[in-house]
């Protein structure tokens, strides 16, 4: 395995590690989109998010419920967008699973109706 830099802040940076359980921690994004961006990744060093195994998707799903108290808390969203990038295709480019946890408000997106599927806006057009 290549360095890691998502195992390199875990094994030595603990300091930004802002919540963790067994088989699971999280980190504020370095590249945030919004205040609070979190990151929630397995300890187990993997690329592709299907690979995970039921125990680790349920830390992390645990995890991101720990998150959003403390985020609903420190910077009070209006919403979130959850999301996994798989493979290069999918916009993965840190080769560890992730889970980005970006939390949005009132007034950061003009018309925030499609959310993720925004990706690509000229296949959605909500009207409002």
């Amino acid at each position: 395995m290549d360095r890691c830099i998502l195992c390199d802040i875990y094994n030595k940076n603990k300091e930004k590690v802002i919540a963790e359980n067994e088989l699971s921690f999280a980190i504020y994004d370095n590249f945030p989109v919004n205040e609070g961006h979190t990151l929630i990744l397995p300890k187990r060093h993997f690329d592709n998010f299907f690979d995970a195994t039921q125990e680790e998707i349920n830390q992390i799903y645990s995890l991101i419920h720990i998150c959003k108290e403390n985020i609903d808390e420190k910077y009070k969203p209006t919403g979130y967008n959850i999301g996994v990038n798989v493979g290069y295709d999918g916009g993965q480019t840190i080769w560890h699973v992730h889970i980005h946890m970006i939390p949005q408000y009132k007034g950061d997106v003009k018309n925030p109706r499609g959310g993720i599927r925004r990706i690509k806006p000229e296949l959605v057009y909500y009207e409002g």
